[in-house]
């Protein structure tokens, strides 16, 4: 088994020849938030990723192996909710509202000019038809914005939220320990200090 624990996101500084002959493992978003798995990757090759805690790993990036190697890493796709506004009835400012409110429940959304996407959720489908959006299930890749989501170099040490308990999210979640202040005006439990003002 090759080890794989250094990642260059999206590849940056690697001649696309040397892109194009990598090998490629294909993960979903729940798999890519991992810091610690193996897989197989298109060779046929077993492979470790080992990775710093909290490390999120994007389609497009290139991980280094031990051996020099280098492993393209694909977002594959998976069921998600695709959101869109009513042409007939709404507007793009619509889709802002909705991620004001996918964001208060900490939701990891990916945001597009046109769309979002959200992970499968029932309560959450209905909220937003109950905004008069439309919201299509679809099998496509998913890149949550970064921020809350665990990774370093964006920033912001990840967290674990129970809004994914409330709505009945299966995925697994690194878990960081942080004091961090929360303000958001609406009722759920965070289990990290309050106490800073």
């Amino acid at each position: 088994m090759i080890i794989y624990s250094k990642c260059i996101a999206g590849g940056r500084g690697i001649a696309k020849p040397i892109l194009q002959r990598a090998a490629v493992i294909t993960l979903d978003w729940d798999t890519r938030q991992k810091s610690r798995f193996e897989s197989t990757d298109s060779k046929g090759q077993s492979v470790g990723i080992f990775l710093p805690r909290g490390q999120v790993v994007r389609g497009g990036d290139l991980l280094v192996g031990e051996d020099g190697s280098f492993l393209r890493v694909e977002a594959a796709p998976q069921p998600v909710l695709k959101i869109t506004h009513c042409p007939h009835h709404g507007t793009v400012f619509d889709l802002t509202r909705a991620a004001y409110h996918l964001g208060n429940r900490h939701v990891p959304i990916e945001l597009q000019a046109d769309h979002l996407k959200i992970e499968p959720d029932h309560v959450l489908k209905e909220m937003l038809e109950s905004m008069h959006l439309i919201v299509h299930s679809v099998d496509e890749s998913f890149e949550p914005e970064n921020g809350a989501y665990g990774e370093h170099h964006a920033g912001h040490s990840g967290h674990t939220h129970s809004a994914h308990a409330e709505h009945g999210h299966g995925h697994k979640h690194n878990h960081h320990e942080h004091d961090h202040s929360h303000d958001h005006g609406h009722e759920h439990t965070h289990d990290h200090s309050h106490e800073h003002r």
